[in-house]
């Protein structure tokens, strides 16, 4: 078979797959020209994914600049590398199609013999995105929970795939992306951290404006250190005339005088963008004149057609980018002969390229200029004919919206709107969903039989449209639909349910509670008993405890249970016994009453996956909070799993689940397990929920004394402003500090999450024992101390609306711990006190139990029990050891040495003298046993002193005050003042700086007493 071209005579084409192969023969593979230091920086990026650090990379540059170009050569890099490709292309109707590149991708990249395949089948909610394939009735869900779901499913498939192979990943076109797919790119790249993923996204920056909406999503990921971004700037003229050689070389330049005499002009023109110039080199090839402008250069080349050859590419133009062979061979109405002979053409003239089943722009530009060159009564009678067709072979309805639009026919734009924005809905694309509802609100008056088209009400469509809103995260503007709604509504049950949605709305704003509350009212007064009504007692309960009107709160959730019981609405029964048990555990006289509610809630699906995973959140987090952690453990992994199945992992309380599941291991001392799940945190935080979930990871960060803690901690910094991620982040930053021996750090720390805790907030008493800590580290005592113990004690016996009907173990606990530093500032800490604060953490907090029996040990030694001191501490020690606790082990064997107690944990003899006397009587002959050779050099001036007086003179050497020889030596603050007066007078001088002065001067140094012991 030979090749044919323009109108000639050649044989017949059997359609796109042999125009193609018609043509490859001639396109030459060229080399990338000019972009080495370009492609070096997105190399380095696949190369860091390979290894197991994932990356973005943002390609961009004007049109025509060559970002495909580049791309491709990536691509192509990463496949002979082993990689994984997936592409997906973004079109102009990219706000009316949501997911259109991941759509493209998964669709090119689903085989089910290929590497991607199992992983998307496996996962409905990316089934849902492929042709003819929908997810079941069980698995429907619409809104922000599907997008939750969508994006979960997107971020477990790279990570399955990337297990078995790296991912390459590439956003074409980026600039006509709908929000869906730029909030998805956002997600995943702050959620892929250590998966070996590469995600590049190309975008034009000429089509930029100030206010476009890839602007910010820009600004924000090139915030992250993960994100590459690369700019292709012009080609330079050397580089410029390489490129239009090697087209000559290969047959693509002119064939005529411009190749003698106009490269010159070519590349002046051209302005380093090799599209434009290859467009002059083929305007220039057959015409004698270059054209003027952009537009008059693409479209010479359309000129030179023959008139059936330029009517399919202006047809194609209407369709878009791209457009199948049998949609075009329909919408031209030309026979199968006279449509290949103009399809051949074009293709030989490189305007379309063939792929497997239609055709496709060589560049966007070009189907911009041969679109925008139509007339307009052309292009409206072209949309109108694609739309009928598309309508025909049940075409995406977003697509035949479109169409409809530009094709002026209202009522038809209208249906294949309110479609769109229900199929919208249930991909998880809450934003174009709401997209769809507004247009068909704003046709809707100038349709007639505008309900019967749309299947429902405006109302219906209206509230469907707020919901969308609220779902995409604008409740400020999913508020304000249903307060219009309102006005206009007359039919009460209407009225009704606007009332109980606004309610609903402005809880999850955090707006104004009043008016949430009296929405929520006006609903239950006017909802007949069904339910509606149920919902509406719901709500109303919610609205009510928000405002800490629990009494009130709790009869309405009684009420609401008792009406959905009676209605069959489960989601509202599952709600209000939710309620009701979180009012119970507050203020109410039985927890067992709360847990028996929450199990009933949990016993059989609500058809609400939200309210499901709440009421599991809720259930174990009261089992954990009362010391119950094997019971909690099991309630976590059955909701994290829930949320697995269900793609469900990144919801709100899919990610409460998963941060209690690890607080529960954190508590248990599985620290390996608390670790593992922590890799999910991300580190470099972008949003409320992100740093709030990053934050517990710190307790095992800062615990085993991770590096990797300084720097999440700086990104965490930025969200101190919200109060969970101050109480966990900047806590944990405070016990971090007092590790490193900065107790000032720790207080500025504590000052500000005290402040911004409300007083009756049971977290006020963990933080007020962390800077009880701090303080006497300090040493210091009076109204600092006094205050931080009176908070924790108020926040412990007082609720929001009086007293706290109860308060769980490791509140208790916390408050024992606050009570026994608060003595230990003040010098009066013995042993009885620290044995409590042991004692209150033993219902199973492994880590704090060991801390407090740290501080139980050094009482005991203070105290003489040198036996009981070493049990207590040996413990401490191999609970350390086992958790990895890197800080507190270092300390706890400080402490050993100190003492004199051999390391129950060591492999290898210890360097230090850990002589242990078995007696405390005989103070000299125990010194002797362990001083320094240096100590028998001393001068019988000092050998007036005891054993005890030399330990203590040497660290008045050190310039050590009172308290902190008391804490070296493990006496107490008023016992080492009578040792310094003793010395004083011994030797002869007056002041502490004399003595110190006699030590040095007889060679005592004041390391001398790091090995000392009691």
């Amino acid at each position: 078979m030979r090749c044919g071209a323009g109108g000639g005579t050649g044989p017949v084409l059997s359609g796109p797959r042999d125009i193609l192969a018609c043509v490859v023969a001639r396109t030459p593979q060229r080399v990338l020209i000019g972009r080495s230091a370009e492609l070096d920086r997105l190399v380095g990026v696949l190369d860091a994914a390979a290894a197991g650090l994932a990356g973005v990379a943002l390609v961009g540059g004007d049109a025509g600049i060559g970002k495909t170009r580049i791309v491709t050569e990536l691509c192509d890099l990463a496949q002979r590398r082993g990689f994984v490709t997936l592409t997906g292309q973004c079109a102009e109707l990219g706000d009316a199609l949501p997911y259109l590149p991941l759509a493209d991708a998964l669709r090119g990249a689903a085989d089910a013999g290929g590497p991607v395949g199992p992983a998307v089948m496996a996962r409905p909610a990316l089934r849902r995105l492929l042709p003819g394939d929908e997810a079941g009735p069980a698995e429907e869900t619409t809104g922000g929970l599907a997008q939750q779901r969508l994006f979960g499913s997107v971020l477990d498939m790279l990570s399955e795939v990337a297990g078995r192979q790296p991912v390459l990943f590439v956003f074409e076109d980026l600039h006509w992306a709908d929000r869906s797919t730029r909030d998805l790119l956002v997600f995943l790249t702050r959620m892929l951290q250590r998966e070996r993923v590469c995600l590049v996204g190309t975008y034009r920056t000429d089509d930029l404006h100030r206010r476009h909406p890839l602007r910010p999503v820009l600004a924000e990921l090139r915030r992250l250190p993960l994100v590459t971004s690369v700019e292709l700037p012009p080609l330079g003229d050397d580089d410029m005339a390489e490129y239009l050689a090697t087209l000559d070389r290969y047959g693509e330049g002119p064939a005529g005088p411009v190749a003698g005499r106009g490269l010159t002009t070519v590349i002046e023109r051209a302005g380093g963008n090799p599209f434009f110039a290859e467009e002059l080199l083929a305007a220039g090839a057959e015409r004698a004149r270059l054209p003027g402008t952009l537009a008059d250069l693409l479209l010479a080349r359309v000129e030179t057609l023959s008139d059936t050859a330029r009517q399919v590419l202006r047809v194609a133009a209407v369709a878009g980018r791209r457009v199948g062979h049998d949609l075009l061979r329909d919408a031209t109405g030309l026979g199968d002969l006279p449509l290949e002979d103009a399809l051949r053409e074009i293709v030989s003239r490189r305007l379309l390229t063939a792929g497997s089943d239609g055709y496709t722009f060589r560049h966007a530009l070009l189907q911009e200029a041969v679109y925008d060159d139509l007339l307009p009564g052309e292009r409206t009678r072209l949309h109108i004919a694609f739309a009928a067709l598309l309508a025909e072979r049940g075409g995406a309805p977003a697509e035949l919206a479109h169409h409809h639009l530009a094709g002026h026919d209202l009522p038809g734009a209208l249906r294949a709107s309110v479609e769109a924005g229900r199929l919208a809905a249930g991909l998880g694309a809450p934003a174009e969903a709401h997209r769809h509802f507004e247009r068909a609100l704003e046709v809707w008056d100038q349709v007639p039989e505008a309900e019967r088209l749309a299947g429902e009400s405006r109302a219906r469509i209206a509230l469907a449209s707020a919901a969308a809103a609220a779902a995409g995260g604008d409740y400020h503007r999913a508020a304000e639909q249903v307060r219009r709604l309102r006005r206009e509504a007359s039919d009460p049950v209407l009225v009704a349910e606007t009332g109980e949605r606004l309610s609903y709305y402005l809880a999850d704003a955090g707006g104004d509670e009043a008016e949430a509350i009296e929405a929520a009212r006006e609903a239950v007064d006017l909802a007949p008993h069904s339910p509606l009504l149920a919902r509406a007692l719901a709500t109303y309960a919610r609205a009510l405890s928000r405002q800490y009107r629990f009494e009130e709160g709790a009869a309405t959730a009684s009420r609401a249970l008792e009406v959905a019981q009676a209605t069959g609405a489960r989601d509202a029964e599952a709600s209000a016994l939710v309620s009701l048990a979180l009012i119970e555990e507050e203020f109410g006289s039985s927890l067992e009453q709360a847990v028996d509610l929450l199990t009933r809630a949990t016993r059989r699906p609500s058809g609400d996956l939200s309210i499901d995973l709440r009421a599991r959140f809720n259930l174990a987090r009261i089992h954990y909070e009362n010391g119950a952690l094997a019971v909690a453990a099991r309630i976590t992994e059955d909701g994290v799993r829930l949320a697995g199945e269900t793609g469900l992992t990144w919801s709100t309380f899919g990610t409460d689940l998963r941060f209690l599941h690890y607080l529960v291991h954190y508590a248990d001392g599985d620290w390996d397990t608390a670790e593992r799940l922590a890799g999910g945190f991300g580190v470099r935080v972008g949003t409320r929920a992100e740093a709030q979930l990053s934050s517990f990871a710190l307790f095992v960060e800062v615990g085993r004394g991770r590096a990797g803690a300084d720097e999440r901690l700086r990104w965490l910094s930025r969200f101190w402003p919200d109060v969970l991620v101050a109480y966990m982040a900047r806590g944990m930053a405070a016990e971090q500090a007092l590790w490193r021996g900065d107790p000032h750090t720790a207080l500025d720390h504590v000052d500000a999450i005290v402040a911004a805790l409300e007083p009756f907030d049971p977290s006020v008493i963990r933080i007020a024992a962390t800077g009880l800590w701090a303080l006497a580290d300090l040493g210091r005592t009076g109204e600092p101390c006094d205050d931080l113990l009176r908070r924790a004690r108020w926040a412990a016996e007082n609720g929001p609306n009086g007293p706290r009907a109860r308060l769980g173990p490791e509140g208790l606990a916390w408050l024992a711990r606050a009570e026994a530093e608060w003595h230990r500032a003040h010098g009066t800490a013995g042993p009885e006190v620290w044995r409590r604060a042991t004692e209150a953490f033993g219902f199973g907090f492994v880590y704090e139990e060991a801390r407090s029996r740290w501080r139980l040990a050094e009482s005991l030694l203070r105290a003489g029990d040198r036996a009981a001191a070493r049990a207590e501490w040996e413990r401490a020690v191999r609970v350390a050891a086992e958790l990895e606790a890197r800080p507190f082990l270092e300390t706890l064997r400080a402490v050993g040495a100190r003492a004199g107690f051999p390391d129950p944990t060591a492999t290898t003899p210890t360097t230090t003298s850990t002589v242990s006397p078995a007696t405390r009587d005989g103070g000299a002959r125990e010194t002797a046993a362990r001083e320094p050779s240096g100590a028998a050099r001393e001068s019988e001036r000092l050998a007036v002193l005891t054993a005890r007086e030399r330990e203590v003179l040497a660290h008045v050497a050190g310039g050590l005050a009172n308290r902190e020889i008391g804490e070296r030596l493990f006496i107490s603050q008023k016992t080492v003042s009578v040792h310094v007066s003793n010395i004083l007078a011994k030797l002869g001088v007056t002041s502490r700086t004399q003595a110190a002065a006699v030590a040095l001067q007889e060679g005592l140094s004041p390391s001398a007493a790091d090995g000392n012991t009691v």
